[in-house]
């Protein structure tokens, strides 16, 4: 872990672009906006220490609690792309499985949530210190977009789970939200599909009691805007959602096909 925090720190010190003027204080003056705005690099070294004792922490104990695996992982690591990643959502879990597992290897993620978790000021804290970035559901939130498409200009990777919600059953009814695509069109950046099972049994609908078991994850190719053949903005947005959801359910088939039992 010390070495990961050594090359973040180096890593720091040489991004461009960003004034002393500009640069995060350690333990006061910065807004969670500050933290929004900013690259994961360029947060003070107390909270990438911070980050990091996180994720080593919820990497063990997941590990334990619930033994995940990712298939095909190197489609995930290998790309050092800025990318929008997307995937089903069935619990807290997938967030943390994809932060850490890129973690490790040098990538950044800022994941995506709803703006309801910010009712909490704590919730809030932990969230801007660990490069999540909120989004308002149901608006055309230009401050997020903006803020997303800054993040993989950086390098960084953006994680999306485009039906909004955590997904509790088959028959559960799903509304898309189309703003990882339009973010897409705009930085014409990769989107990644992943696809995760076995986490909806950790805390079964009408439960708060969490299970043990086995959860696996699986990444998918990047789908890159000029491979969809259409032009024209709504199209191309249109044409990268109903791609990239087709792959990520596809990748969702196939883990519970490889393990029967896992929804």
């Amino acid at each position: 872990m010390s070495g990961q925090m050594v090359r973040d720190e180096r890593a720091s010190s040489s991004v461009k672009g960003v004034s002393k003027a500009d640069r995060l204080h350690a333990f006061r003056g910065n807004s969670v906006d500050d933290y929004y705005d900013h690259g994961i690099r360029e947060f003070p070294l107390p909270s990438r220490i911070l980050l990091g004792i996180i994720i080593v922490v919820v990497t063990v104990a997941t590990k334990i609690a619930w033994p995940w695996k990712i298939e095909d992982a190197e489609l995930l690591w290998n790309d050092r792309r800025g990318r929008i990643i997307v995937m089903n959502h069935q619990s807290m879990l997938d967030p943390v499985v994809t932060v850490a597992s890129l973690w490790f290897r040098g990538m950044r993620v800022r994941p995506i949530y709803k703006s309801e978790f910010d009712k909490s000021k704590l919730v809030t804290w932990i969230f801007s210190r660990v490069g999540a970035i909120p989004v308002v559901r149901g608006t055309a939130d230009m401050k997020f977009i903006r803020r997303a498409q800054h993040a993989i200009e950086r390098g960084e990777c953006v994680l999306i789970y485009p039906e909004g919600t955590r997904v509790r059953s088959d028959d559960q009814k799903i509304e898309f939200h189309k703003g990882f695509a339009l973010i897409a069109r705009l930085t014409k950046a990769p989107v990644q599909p992943m696809a995760i099972v076995g986490a909806r049994n950790i805390t079964p609908k009408g439960t708060h009691w969490k299970r043990f078991g086995r959860v696996y994850l699986k990444a998918g190719s990047c789908i890159e805007l000029s491979e969809l053949g259409v032009s024209g903005r709504k199209e191309q947005t249109d044409a990268m959602e109903r791609a990239s959801m087709r792959a990520v359910y596809d990748l969702v088939g196939e883990l519970r096909s490889e393990h029967p039992g896992k929804m």
